[in-house]
C-alpha cells in the first residue's frame, strides 16, 4: 500500500503541482515572517548591545508615582555635582555627563534627514576640564565641536547627505532654524543611527543649553575599573543618587531595549502570521478538491484494492501517506521559497536605511514550524476524500455506481449553516450595540463559517441569477450555468476560496473610508483655524514658534497648546492651555453647557462631557487644582463641550497654566490669517518660520491627508498580504475546472460530436469559471460591507461619534472586476484542454 500511494503521487503530477503551490504559498508566508522577524530581532538586540558596550552604569531621572510626587512636573535633570560624585566612586574608571533631544538636520535638498523619530542631537563630552577626548564618538574626519555654531555628524547620515567638513548645515531643535558649521564626522555604534536615524554633536556647554539648562545632564553613564562587577558600580551608585534618580546596569538597559524591540516585532508578526493562516486556510478547499479529483479518478483503482483485501484503514492510509509526500514537498520548497522572501524583504528595508546589518537568522524553531504546517495542512485537507474513498463499496465503485452526496446530507449541511450564519449575524450586530470586541470576533468568525457551509444553498439562486446574460452566449451559456450547479458543494468550496478574500479586503476597505470620512468631518467641523503648525515627529514646538507667527502681517489671531500635567479635585489629569482671548475663533466645539466666555480672565476651565460626568462637575462647579510645581489653586467650570477625537480634555487660559511650569513648550500652535487658506499664504508662513523641514504648517486638507495616507499605506500592505489568499484562489478555479473537465469528457465529447465547436467548449469552461468567481465575489463584497458596517459601529460607540457608514462603490467594482478576472485567468488552461480533447477517444471512456 506504502509503494501503491508513492506510486499515485507521481502518476498525477500537474494536479499535485497546484496543490503543492496552495501549500507552498502559505507556508512560505508562514517561514518568511519568522525568518524576517527573528532576522530584525537579532539585528536589532546586537545594535543594543553594541550601542551600550561602553555603558556599564548610567544615572538617570526617575519618575516616581505622580500620586507620591510634590511636584508634579518631570524628574529635574542631573547635575555637575553628581557627576563628579560619580566620577569618585569607588570602582569607577570614568564618568561621562550625557545631554540630549530631538536635533533636526535638513539635507542638500530641504528636506529632514532621518526618519523623523530618530532624529537626535547630544553633547561630545570632553571630559571635566574639555580638553579630553569622548570615546563614545571617536572622530573619523576633522574635529569634535568645541564652540556654539559647530556641530559634527555621524558618518552614515554625511554619507547619505554627502556634507563634508567645512559645509554649513540648517539645524532645528524645537523650531527656529540654526545655520552651523561641519567640523568633524564621527563613527558610532548608536543603535539609533544603525537603525536609519541621524545623530548630532554640540560642544557640551551648547548642548546643555540647547537639550536641558547650564550645568545640566539628562543621563551620567559610568564605566567600570578592572575587577568591578556592573552589579558593584550599581551599588556603589546608589549610594549617591540624588532625588527621583534611579541606577541601572549597562546590561539591563540593553536587555530593555531588546524587550522593547521584540515587543514592537510581535505586532508585525502577528498580523503577516495572521495572513499566513489565511492562505493556508484557503489553501484546505484546494486541497480537499484535489484529492477529491484524484480519488474521483481512481475510484475504480481503490474499489478493486478493496476486492482484493485492502481494508478501509489501509485505504484512507494510502491517500493520507499521499497527502504526507505532498506536504512535505511543498513544506521544503514553501521554506526555501519563504527564506527567499525573508532575504527580499531585509534588503528592501535595508536600502530604505531603517535596518542595522546582521546575518540571516534560520532558528530550527522555524524550520520545524513550516514543516509541520505544511503537512498537517495537507494531511487534514486531504483525511476528509480518503474516508469518502474508504467507504465506497467496491461492487458499487466499479460499476460506476456510487453517488458522493445524498439530499439528507445537504438538508444537514444546511441546516447547520443556516443556525452558525443566523447565531453569528446575531451576536455581530449584538456586539456593534455593546461595543464588544471579543463578541464582535466570535460573531464574524461563526458568520463567515456559516455562510461557507450554506454556500451550495446559496449558489443556486445567485448563479440561475446570471442565466438572462448567459443567455446572450446562445448553447456554452446555457451549459455553463448548468454546469456551475451540477456539484453545489466543490461550486461551494472554490466560491469560498475566493469569497474569504474579498471579504477580509472590501470590510477593511468599508471600515478604512469610514474613518478617513469622520477625521474629514472632524476636522472641518472642529477647526476653524485656517492652519495648525507642529513638529514633523510629534515632538514639542518652541514658544518662539508662535511668537514668529504672531509678528507675521498675514495671521490675525493665533493660540498655542500647551500640556501640563495636574491634579483636579484630587485625580491626576492633563491640563490644556490655550490663549482663551482667542480660541473661541479658531475652533467650533459644540458646548452642551456654557461657552468659551471668561476663560482669558484666567479663573475658569472648559472641560469636555466625558470629564466633566467622571468628575461630576457642572458649569459653575469649583474644582481644586494642584499644578505642575505644587501651587494650588481653584478654578470654576465655564463650559462644557462634546469631546471628540481631535479634541478633548480640560482646558485653561494659558497665562493661568504658564507661570507653574519650568520648561515653556507647545504641541501645536493654530492660526487664523487674513486671506484664508491658499497656498501662498501658507509658502509666506513656512518662509516665515524659515522654510523649516522638521515643522509642518497644514490646513485642514492637509491634516486630513496626511491621515489619509498613514491608512491608504495600511491598506496597501493588507492588500498585498490578502494577495497571497487570492493567488491561492485563483489555483483552487483551476482545479475546480479541470475536476469539471475530467468529470465531463464523456459529455464533452458528445457535444463535440453532435456541432458544438472548439470555441464553444472554450466558450462553455470559461463561462463556468466567471459565473463560479463572481459569485465568490459577490458573497464576499455582500459579507464585507455587512462585517464592515458593524466593526464601523464599534469603533463610533469607542469615541469616534463622526463615524458612519461609507460604501466605497468604485473600489467595490474594482473587486468584483477582479473576481471576474480571476474567473478568465483561471479558466485559460482548463478551456483549452476542454477544446484540444479527441471526441471518439471521450466518447468511448467509461
Amino acid at each position: 500500500m506504502f509503494r501503491t500511494a508513492l506510486r499515485n503521487v507521481l502518476a498525477h503530477k500537474a494536479r499535485l503541482l497546484m496543490t503543492v503551490l496552495a501549500v507552498m504559498l502559505g507556508v512560505a508566508f508562514v517561514a518568511g515572517t519568522l525568518v524576517f522577524t527573528s532576522t530584525i530581532q537579532d539585528a536589532f538586540q546586537k545594535s543594543s548591545e553594541k550601542g551600550f558596550s561602553h555603558v556599564d552604569v548610567a544615572i538617570q531621572p526617575d519618575d516616581p508615582d505622580k500620586d507620591d510626587k510634590k511636584n508634579l512636573g518631570p524628574a529635574p535633570n542631573l547635575t555637575q555635582k553628581t557627576l563628579d560624585e560619580a566620577a569618585a566612586l569607588p570602582g569607577a574608571k570614568s564618568a561621562t555627563g550625557v545631554v540630549s533631544g530631538f536635533a533636526g538636520l535638513s539635507d542638500k535638498d530641504g528636506d529632514l534627514v532621518g526618519d523623523g523619530w530618530g532624529t537626535l542631537g547630544a553633547n561630545y563630552y570632553a571630559g571635566p576640564d574639555g580638553k579630553g577626548s569622548d570615546h563614545r564618538y571617536p572622530m573619523k574626519e576633522g574635529r569634535a565641536p568645541a564652540n556654539a555654531g559647530e556641530i559634527a555628524i555621524d558618518h552614515k547620515t554625511a554619507d547619505r547627505t554627502g556634507y563634508e567638513v567645512g559645509d554649513t548645515v540648517a539645524t532645528s531643535l524645537s523650531g527656529p532654524v540654526h545655520q552651523e558649521k561641519v567640523v568633524g564626522v564621527f563613527t558610532t555604534d548608536d543603535g539609533n543611527v544603525a537603525a536609519g536615524g541621524s545623530l548630532v554633536l554640540f560642544d557640551n556647554d551648547t548642548a546643555q543649553k540647547l537639550f536641558a539648562e547650564p550645568g545640566q545632564y539628562t543621563e551620567i553613564q559610568l564605566r567600570a575599573a578592572a575587577g568591578t562587577t556592573q552589579q558593584q558600580l550599581e551599588t556603589a551608585a546608589e549610594k549617591i543618587l540624588p532625588p527621583e534618580s534611579k541606577a541601572v546596569t549597562g546590561q539591563k538597559l540593553a536587555d530593555d531595549q531588546s524587550k522593547e524591540i521584540e515587543s514592537q516585532m510581535s505586532g508585525m508578526q502577528t498580523a503577516m502570521l495572521a495572513f499566513a493562516g489565511i492562505a493556508l486556510f484557503v489553501g484546505i478547499f484546494i486541497i480537499a478538491n484535489t484529492f477529491t479529483m484524484l480519488v474521483a479518478q481512481r475510484t475504480k483503482e481503490l474499489a478493486l484494492l478493496r476486492a482484493v483485501g485492502a481494508s478501509r484503514r489501509q485505504v484512507t492510509r494510502s491517500v493520507l501517506i499521499e497527502a504526507t509526500a505532498v506536504g512535505v514537498i511543498a513544506a521544503v520548497a514553501g521554506l526555501a521559497a519563504g527564506i527567499g522572501i525573508a532575504v527580499g524583504l531585509r534588503s528592501l528595508v535595508g536600502s530604505l536605511g531603517e535596518m542595522p546589518d546582521g546575518p540571516l537568522i534560520i532558528s530550527p524553531t522555524t524550520i520545524v514550524t513550516a514543516l509541520v504546517v505544511g503537512v498537517v495542512v495537507t494531511v487534514l485537507a486531504a483525511w476528509l476524500p480518503a474516508r469518502r474513498a474508504a467507504k465506497i463499496p467496491p461492487v458499487a465503485a466499479m460499476g460506476s455506481m456510487h453517488a458522493p452526496a445524498t439530499t439528507r446530507s445537504l438538508i444537514v449541511r444546511n441546516s447547520i449553516g443556516a443556525v452558525l450564519a443566523g447565531g453569528g449575524a446575531a451576536l455581530v450586530i449584538a456586539a456593534s450595540a455593546s461595543g464588544d470586541n471579543a463578541l464582535m470576533g466570535l460573531g464574524a468568525g461563526l458568520l463567515l463559517i456559516g455562510v461557507f457551509v450554506l454556500t451550495p444553498l446559496l449558489s443556486r439562486p445567485l448563479i440561475a441569477a446570471s442565466a438572462p446574460v448567459l443567455r446572450l452566449f446562445n448553447v456554452s451559456g446555457k451549459l455553463a450555468r448548468q454546469n456551475a450547479v451540477r456539484n453545489p458543494r466543490r461550486t461551494a468550496a472554490t466560491a469560498s476560496a475566493l469569497m474569504i478574500g474579498l471579504t477580509l479586503i472590501t470590510g477593511l476597505t468599508v471600515i478604512a473610508s469610514g474613518v478617513q470620512n469622520a477625521i474629514d468631518k472632524m476636522a472641518s467641523d472642529a477647526i476653524k483655524a485656517d492652519y495648525t503648525i507642529s513638529m514633523a515627529n510629534f515632538e514639542p514646538l518652541s514658544p518662539d514658534v508662535e511668537e514668529k507667527l504672531r509678528s507675521m502681517d498675514q495671521v490675525t489671531s493665533s493660540t498655542a497648546y500647551r500640556f501640563a500635567s495636574t491634579r483636579l479635585d484630587g485625580e491626576n489629569e492633563t491640563l490644556m492651555g490655550v490663549n482663551g482671548d482667542t480660541v473661541s475663533g479658531l475652533t467650533q466645539l459644540d458646548f452642551t453647557a456654557g461657552s468659551w466666555d471668561g476663560l482669558g480672565g484666567g479663573k475658569k476651565i472648559v472641560v469636555d462631557d466625558d470629564t466633566a460626568e467622571d468628575n461630576g462637575w457642572k458649569v459653575g462647579s469649583d474644582v481644586a487644582v494642584t499644578y505642575q510645581d505644587g501651587a494650588k489653586g481653584t478654578l470654576s467650570v465655564g463650559g462644557i463641550y462634546k469631546g471628540n477625537a481631535l479634541m478633548s480634555g480640560a482646558m485653561v487660559d494659558n497665562r493661568t497654566l504658564t507661570p507653574h511650569l519650568s520648561k515653556i513648550e507647545d504641541m501645536q500652535v493654530m492660526v487664523k490669517t487674513k486671506d484664508g487658506a491658499s497656498e501662498s499664504v501658507k509658502e509666506s508662513l513656512e518662509k516665515g518660520l524659515g522654510n523649516n523641514p522638521a515643522v509642518l504648517v497644514q490646513d485642514k486638507e492637509d491634516l486630513s491627508e496626511s491621515i489619509a495616507q498613514v491608512i491608504s499605506l495600511m491598506l496597501n500592505i493588507l492588500y498585498g498580504l490578502l494577495a497571497m489568499a487570492v493567488i491561492v484562489a485563483v489555483l483552487g478555479v483551476v482545479n475546480t475546472l479541470a475536476m469539471s473537465v475530467f468529470e465531463r469528457g464523456q459529455e464533452i465529447g458528445m457535444l463535440r460530436a453532435i456541432g458544438l465547436d472548439r470555441r464553444g467548449i472554450k466558450r462553455m469552461v470559461r463561462l463556468e469559471s466567471l459565473v463560479i468567481s463572481l459569485f465568490g465575489g459577490v458573497l464576499g463584497i455582500g459579507l464585507g460591507v455587512f462585517l464592515g458596517w458593524s466593526v464601523g459601529e464599534l469603533i463610533a460607540s469607542a469615541g469616534l461619534d463622526a463615524y458612519s457608514l461609507v460604501l466605497p462603490w468604485g473600489r467595490m467594482a474594482l473587486f468584483l472586476a477582479l473576481a471576474a478576472a480571476v474567473g478568465v485567468l483561471a479558466a485559460l488552461w482548463p478551456a483549452r484542454r476542454a477544446a484540444k480533447m479527441n471526441m471518439l477517444a471521450a466518447i468511448k471512456t467509461e
